[in-house]
């Protein structure tokens, strides 16, 4: 119980950085972060099945959703009810119907087993005190041969640092994760090491691990 009080109590202080999550930054978020060009690493299409795990309002949960297109889904995940709601109001805006809307626990994403061609995790894995659980759930839900995406931020001034330090900056590096990845039987499919700078901040570097089941 402990952990996930001190799990929700870190998505709580991140609901703080409001503005990495609201539409009102979508447009130039595109930009920074490259989305489109991290989307066509995947091999992601019309009619698949994708999970949006950490979704907040709705930002990655609606390029899935408009690249999967109406015959495909999108199970859009986060622990607070708050943002759910804020995401369904989004995908109401632009008539997306293909976004299910799933409120998950610390541990568990809740999604369907064996269904899923990919898994998005996306500045959200160093939240994740239950890795180890979540990972084998993302697992389980993967098709054979699907694909998982965790793309974090890694800031210098914890670069070099123990996984603890680091998360406690909410930052992450991919060493670990690489090997978090390969404990849980994922195969590393291909990474970026830097992906640019988080909001276009010089200290905080994008990183990309993509992965299969």
């Amino acid at each position: 119980m402990t952990s996930i009080r001190s799990f929700l109590m870190l998505f709580v202080c991140a609901a703080g950085l409001q503005a990495q999550y609201t539409e009102s930054d979508w447009e130039e978020r595109d930009l920074w972060m490259k989305t489109d060009s991290l989307l066509s690493m995947t091999t992601v299409g019309v009619g698949d099945k994708v999970a949006d795990i950490g979704c907040h309002e709705g930002y990655l949960s609606i390029h899935l959703a408009q690249k999967v297109m109406e015959t495909g889904r999108v199970y859009a995940v986060d622990i607070r009810e708050d943002r759910l709601q804020k995401l369904r109001a989004n995908a109401h805006d632009r008539k997306l119907g293909n976004i299910i809307t799933i409120l998950g626990d610390t541990d568990n994403p809740k999604l369907p087993e064996g269904e899923l061609d990919a898994v998005f995790i996306f500045d959200t894995y160093h939240e994740i005190d239950a890795h180890k659980e979540i990972l084998q759930h993302v697992k389980k839900a993967l098709k054979p041969g699907g694909q998982i995406m965790i793309m974090e931020k890694l800031k210098d001034w914890v670069r070099g640092k123990s996984r603890k330090e680091q998360v406690s900056s909410h930052s992450l590096g991919p060493k670990y994760v690489r090997e978090e990845l390969k404990q849980a039987g994922f195969t590393i499919v291909s990474e970026i090491e830097d992906h640019g700078d988080w909001e276009r901040e010089t200290n905080k570097q994008m990183w990309v691990i993509l992965a299969k089941k």
